[in-house]
């Protein structure tokens, strides 16, 4: 193989436990985003648009979605003889399987592929952020600055710092303290878990703490290498990122791009977001059929009403059925006379005439408060709901319902179904 200046290392394996029921079959990263892209596509198209050929994905939860929508890279122009892109599962050891137990663990697994490209320079980066950023500047400023390790910072509300990690600065740039979650931060730069290393420095902590359990970069990497004394620093980054962490940020975030100059713009001409697309035929909307202010995918076939949504590809919504607010996943479909209100419906759902979803008073979710909130309905992948029931707000369903379900017709706000398998 040949020697790459930088390579990219995509910590993919999160299972995103508080997208509840949209992650129980599926990594985050995996998870649809925009009606067209899953929230992978984003860190790999700024890779190729930044000039990274060479990126190995590192998966651990529920890896098969994500495998088949990689595959070789074709969509990022990743499919290369020399580099390109590489999915590397967690190594099976003779004594079991060995689990990536922390970010910098599995960063250390592959220390061979690493090796293998000889690389001046190691990028790290996460699977779950939707931004655009141009990694070559960021590059550029480490090796002006002849530093060891290079860690990319935004700027946040100083009342809201004290959920991040911060980095305190001298007037160079340089880090002189790092702060995990204070209770009254020093500064306002939050480290987005975006970093650029020297290689033979990444090595060498890697190496060092490779017993250290469930080793991570912000708690141990780089105070190890703060601690030797090297020169750390933060790069300021100013553009849109978005953490989708949760149901509520993920939600925004795809309401977002539906506005009229999206603050987040997915249809730059020089930076563009690649994706695989699997469906090619053209959307159908029907005369009967009204749609305001929405995204909606190839192959959708609209006879209903959708306002202010974001429909993927495949999805049918028959006469009269309503949606409004809300995130629809592919080739779901949506009969007669439905109506769906602030709900998240993920891929291959049925639901039934006349039913109402996401509707009437709030409650506090029975199944798990802090994920189901925002007033949002959530229902899981292959889900189906039967005709004429209704469905409340911070709700969770999972799987294939049927009218016994729903006591007096009804899933009151903050309750849930989730059949086949256990809770999520």
């Amino acid at each position: 193989m040949g020697k790459k200046e930088m390579i990219a290392m995509l910590l993919a394996g999160g299972q995103g436990s508080r997208l509840g029921v949209l992650t129980s079959d599926v990594a985050k990263p995996a998870v649809a985003f925009g009606g067209k892209y899953r929230i992978i596509d984003f860190p790999l198209s700024n890779c190729i648009n930044s000039g990274i050929d060479t990126v190995g994905v590192l998966t651990q939860y529920q890896p098969l979605r994500l495998n088949t929508h990689i595959g070789i890279g074709i969509p990022w122009d990743l499919d290369r003889n020399d580099g390109g892109v590489q999915v590397l599962p967690p190594y099976e050891k003779s004594d079991g399987s060995e689990w990536y137990t922390g970010t910098a663990n599995a960063i250390y697994q592959n220390i061979k592929y690493m090796e293998g490209y000889d690389p001046d320079y190691v990028l790290i980066l996460s699977g779950d952020h939707i931004y655009k950023m141009d990694y070559e500047a960021m590059l550029d400023q480490h090796k002006q600055n002849r530093a060891a390790v290079t860690i990319a910072a935004m700027p946040v509300p100083m009342e809201e710092a004290s959920r991040f990690g911060i980095v305190v600065t001298d007037d160079n740039g340089q880090i002189t303290e790092f702060e995990e979650k204070p209770a009254k931060p020093k500064s306002n730069l939050a480290s987005m878990g975006i970093y650029i290393f020297s290689w033979p420095v990444l090595r060498d902590a890697l190496i060092t703490l490779k017993d250290q359990s469930n080793c991570d970069f912000g708690k141990h990497i780089i105070p190890h290498c703060y601690n030797n004394g090297e020169r750390i620093f933060a790069y300021e980054f100013n553009g849109y990122w978005k953490d989708v962490g949760t149901l509520g940020s993920y939600w925004e975030a795809n309401m977002e791009l539906i506005d009229l100059i999206p603050e987040f713009n997915l249809y730059e001409e020089f930076w563009k977001i690649y994706t695989k697309q699997n469906r090619i035929e053209p959307q159908y909307i029907s005369n009967e059929a009204s749609v305001k202010k929405s995204i909606t995918g190839a192959g959708n076939e609209i006879y209903g009403k959708i306002e202010n949504s974001v429909l993927g590809a495949g999805v049918i919504v028959e006469e009269g059925a309503s949606v409004v607010d809300s995130i629809i996943m592919k080739n779901v479909v949506i009969k007669k006379g439905a109506h769906i209100e602030k709900a998240i419906i993920a891929e291959d759902c049925v639901i039934g005439e006349k039913t109402k979803v996401g509707v009437g008073e709030s409650a506090e979710s029975k199944l798990n408060p802090k994920v189901y909130a925002f007033d949002l309905a959530v229902i899981g992948e292959n889900s189906v709901i039967p005709d004429n029931v209704t469905i409340g707000k911070n709700t969770a369903i999972r799987g294939t319902t049927t009218k016994d379900d729903y006591p007096g017709g009804e899933l009151k706000s903050g309750g849930y179904i989730i059949k086949e398998g256990e809770e999520s």
